[in-house]
C-alpha cells in the first residue's frame, strides 16, 4: 500500500503473522450483525493475510446470503457449511478443513460487537505471553429496554457472581475466559471442542488444556462486548442451557463447584420449597429473602449507581438464577434436553 511517494512498511507485528492466523465465526440466523463484523474483519485478514471462515448452522434469515454477496468483494471469506449446528462443531470444523497450514485461530461471536484492533492485541499478546490460549473480558451491551436491563444484571455481581471473564481485571494466568486466541497445535492436542456439549463447551475445553499443561492468559488489553438476548424466554432458554452445560461439565470431570456456582444452583430448590408453604409459612422464608435480595441490589444499582434499569436488572437476574439452576438440575438429574442449537 503507498501514501503518497512512499511505501508503508508493514508492522513487526503483521509481519510475524502474515498467513499464520484464521478468524472462525460460528453462527445461525445473525444476517443483523454478520455483514458489520465482516466488514470489520476484512480489514485485519487484508493486515495479517487471515482467511475468515463463517461456520453456519443453517441460517434461515439470510445471513448465507449476505456471506455469499461478500465473499465476491474479498476472496478471503469462506461460507463453511455447519451441519451439526452448534459453535462447539462449527469451530471443530473450521479447524480441521483450514487449520493445516495456521499455526493460531480466532474465535468471533457473530452476535457480538470488537474494537478495532481486537485481533491486534491478541496477537501481540499471544507472542508477548507465549500463552497458548488468550481469552478476554466479556461486557454487555443491549438495545431495548430488557436486553439494557439485562445487560446491567450480566455486568453486575448480581448476574455473574464476580467471574472475572465477565468483570474487568488485570492481565493474569487463569483457568477460564471468554475464548478469543488460541494455539491451533494446542487445541487439536487436547481434542477440540466436546460437540456433545452445547453450552460451556469453552469451559470445558478450558479444564482439558490447563490439565494438558498449556497456559490460558486473560488479557486486559482488549475485550469483546456481547449483546444479550431480547425477551424473557430466550433468556431464560440460554440460562436453562448454560446450567446444563455447568452440570455436565462437572459431572464429566468430577469437578467440585465453585462458591458462586453453588449459592445459584439452590435457587431451583428453594423456589420450589415454597409450595411447602401450606402446610408451614417458614417454608416460603428462603425464597422471600432471595427475592428480596436480588430486587434491594437492583434498588441500589438505581440509587448507589443511578442506573435507571436497575429494577428491571433485578428481574433478569432472577430469571438468570432462575434458569441456571433449573437447567443444572435437570441435567444432573438426568433429564434429557430437547435440541435446542439456536439458543
Amino acid at each position: 500500500m503507498k501514501t503518497g511517494d512512499e511505501t508503508a512498511v508493514p508492522s513487526a507485528t503483521e509481519q510475524s503473522f502474515a498467513g499464520r492466523c484464521l478468524v472462525v465465526i460460528p453462527c445461525l440466523n445473525e444476517a443483523r450483525h454478520i455483514g458489520a463484523l465482516l466488514e470489520q474483519f476484512s480489514l485485519d485478514a487484508e493486515r495479517y493475510d487471515m482467511k475468515i471462515i463463517v461456520a453456519d448452522g443453517g441460517s434461515t434469515d439470510g445471513t448465507p446470503h449476505i456471506v455469499e454477496e461478500m465473499m465476491q468483494r474479498n476472496s478471503r471469506i469462506v461460507l463453511l457449511h455447519n451441519e451439526k449446528r452448534i459453535q462447539s462443531a462449527a469451530i471443530n470444523l473450521a479447524v480441521a478443513t483450514y487449520g493445516d497450514d495456521h499455526d493460531y485461530f480466532i474465535r468471533i461471536d457473530a452476535h457480538g460487537k470488537y474494537p478495532a484492533d481486537y485481533c491486534e492485541r491478541l496477537l501481540e499478546e499471544v507472542e508477548a505471553k507465549e500463552a497458548d490460549s488468550v481469552v478476554v473480558a466479556m461486557a454487555t451491551e443491549g438495545f431495548s429496554t430488557f436486553q439494557k436491563a439485562t445487560a446491567s444484571a450480566q455486568n453486575s455481581k448480581l448476574g455473574n457472581g464476580g467471574a472475572k471473564h465477565r468483570h474487568g481485571a488485570k492481565g493474569h494466568w487463569t483457568d477460564h475466559g471468554h475464548h478469543a486466541l488460541m494455539r491451533i497445535a494446542a487445541f487439536r492436542q487436547v481434542g477440540g471442542y466436546d460437540e456433545t456439549f452445547t453450552h460451556n463447551e469453552d469451559a470445558e475445553l478450558d479444564y482439558r488444556l490447563a490439565r494438558a499443561g498449556f497456559r490460558i492468559w486473560m488479557t486486559d488489553k482488549t475485550l469483546m462486548v456481547y449483546y444479550p438476548r431480547a425477551s424473557a424466554s430466550q433468556l431464560f432458554r440460554q440460562y436453562l442451557g448454560y446450567g446444563r452445560g455447568r452440570a455436565k461439565n462437572l459431572a464429566k470431570h468430577r469437578i467440585i463447584p465453585k462458591l458462586r456456582q453453588v449459592v445459584p444452583l439452590m435457587v431451583l430448590p428453594v423456589v420450589a420449597g415454597t409450595f411447602l408453604a401450606v402446610l408451614h409459612w417458614s417454608a416460603a422464608v428462603p425464597a422471600v429473602l432471595w427475592v428480596t435480595i436480588c430486587l434491594g441490589y437492583g434498588i441500589w444499582m438505581a440509587v448507589g449507581e443511578r442506573n435507571p434499569y436497575g429494577p428491571l436488572a433485578a428481574v433478569s437476574a432472577m430469571i438468570m438464577h432462575f434458569a441456571w439452576s433449573t437447567g443444572f438440575w435437570l441435567q444432573l438429574l438426568g433429564f434429557r434436553k430437547r435440541p435446542d442449537p439456536s439458543s
